[in-house]
């Protein structure tokens, strides 16, 4: 390659960096002041750096088959932010694959046409609504990335307002509290908080990007009276997994200032099991107790609806391979769990799981057609589901991974299925996927009526995702999706 080609590549790569450094306070702008997400294929663009932006845009090559540029989207925000704007999460790499195809042109006429629900729909005298408080209950791993979450949605109209966290300690507060801090400014597998966070050891709170959060101590959900604090109508989150049924989980409802319980664990009894994006309208307005399912449900049930959607599903079974978990022991131990005793970071640990039959609380049509198992293996996060299927209707690999391709970026379930389809992802290229399943195509297998999928996870950030969904669903929390799926 001649000098001159290898200094244009470079000065179009400088070139994109510059237009990505324009968009980014056009992005904040948007969210700050008109509640409006931008996102690129479901990826969100707020708050994100140059090069994750030019990278996301490089990630539409795989889904659309087709180059987009920020110099292709870049008119579109530009416009987006003259045209008054109200409320929405608006995906600006379908717009630009569309305004690419019609050529460009009126960037204006062509947003005005593309998101007319919203244009001019801007009311800065309306506020942003009443804000939802938010407790967690419980401050261990999937507690503090829901903290995480919650502090980096605070603000463009999300109003889930994350106000205290209650946990057990006694002694010296100040030093429990420096190192609730710290656990949650560093983790080993999500990395280091993306923001300050300081501590008032006499306010007992934590203070992480102005958002601050009041640290309740207590034995159990009758020590505390939430009004006490400020706090009222709250949903508390229990991720504890202490209480799983009615009685136990009644215990917070029981408290003053509480209107809900979720439960991040699979519930028992008469608990509704909500898999976001599945089955969340079931939950009713007298429903004020509610679990979230377990990671593996929430990863494998869209994936399972949109093939059984398609293709019928007569009947399988899930392998589930597992990253250890806190439950098990870092060496041998007894354990009252079968297996479970053994060392987690030197063991694959078969053990079972309840994933299959929980499928059919979310749907009730794959009751009784699946069965599963499960292998805790030796990594700290992001697992695997296997999918054996004998389907109702012939396929292949292709048309399937073409199905499920479409799913992931044209339907409601955009959210919920995610696709890669790389010869060399392996589990670390998961950590942090919002997701809750990531079809991996390279390894789907097809012949007919059977069906092999192989299902990624990260089974705390993204299974923590879905629960914040299901937090913005019962707390009202919505938001008008443009341009309009076309699933």
């Amino acid at each position: 390659m001649s000098q001159q080609p290898l200094d244009t590549v470079f000065q179009e790569w400088h070139d994109n960096q510059a237009i990505a450094e324009q968009m980014i306070p056009l992005i904040g702008s948007l969210y700050r002041h008109h509640n409006v997400v931008t996102t690129l294929y479901g990826r969100s663009l707020f708050n994100r750096s140059v090069i994750r932006i030019l990278k996301d845009h490089r990630y539409v090559r795989k889904i659309e088959g087709t180059e987009l540029s920020v110099k292709d989207t870049f008119p579109l925000v530009k416009a987006m932010a003259e045209l008054n704007l109200g409320p929405a999460h608006v995906d600006v790499g379908k717009l630009g694959v569309a305004y690419k195809k019609r050529g460009g042109g009126d960037a204006v006429a062509f947003l005005r046409e593309e998101l007319a629900e919203i244009v001019d729909g801007h009311d800065a005298d309306a506020g942003n609504g009443e804000p939802k408080d938010v407790v967690l209950y419980g401050f261990g791993r999937i507690g503090r990335i829901l903290a995480r979450v919650l502090i980096e949605k605070a603000g463009g109209g999300n109003l889930l307002r994350l106000r205290a966290i209650v946990v057990r300690g006694h002694g010296d507060i100040a030093k429990d509290l420096e190192k609730r801090a710290s656990l949650l400014r560093r983790d080993s597998v999500h990395g280091p908080f993306d923001g300050t966070i300081s501590v008032d050891a006499e306010a007992r709170t934590l203070t992480a990007n102005g958002n601050v959060i009041k640290v309740i101590y207590a034995d159990s959900p009758a020590e505390v009276d939430y009004t006490a604090y400020g706090i009222d109508n709250a949903v508390v989150v229990d991720n504890t997994g202490i209480w799983r049924d009615e009685d136990g989980l009644g215990q917070h409802l029981a408290c003053k200032g509480v209107a809900k319980a979720l439960l991040t664990a699979p519930g028992k009894g008469d608990v509704k099991n909500i898999v976001y994006g599945i089955n969340h309208q079931d939950i009713s307005a007298e429903d004020r107790i509610i679990s979230a399912a377990s990671c593996t449900t929430n990863a494998i049930v869209p994936t399972l609806k949109v093939l059984n959607d398609e293709y019928g599903i007569a009947h399988g079974h899930v392998e589930t391979v597992h990253s250890y978990t806190n439950d098990q022991n870092l060496i041998d131990n007894y354990h009252k769990g079968d297996r479970r005793g053994r060392s987690a970071p030197l063991n694959m640990v078969l053990t079972e799981t309840g994933a299959a039959k929980a499928v059919a609380k979310a749907l009730p049509e794959l009751g009784g057609k699946l069965t599963g198992n499960a292998i805790r293996v030796p990594t700290p996060n992001v697992s695997m589901a296997i999918l054996n299927l004998t389907l109702e209707r012939e396929t292949d690999a292709e048309a399937l991974n073409d199905y499920l391709r479409r799913m992931s970026v044209d339907s409601t379930f955009q959210k919920q299925i995610d696709y890669v389809d790389s010869p060399e992802v392996v589990s670390t290229d998961f950590v942090g996927n919002r997701h809750a399943g990531i079809v991996d195509a390279q390894a789907t297998i097809a012949n007919g009526k059977h069906a092999v999928l192989y299902v990624w996870y990260d089974n705390e950030f993204g299974y923590s995702c879905q629960v914040i969904r299901i937090l913005q669903h019962i707390s009202n929390v919505s938001f008008l999706k443009l341009p309009r799926t076309q699933g």
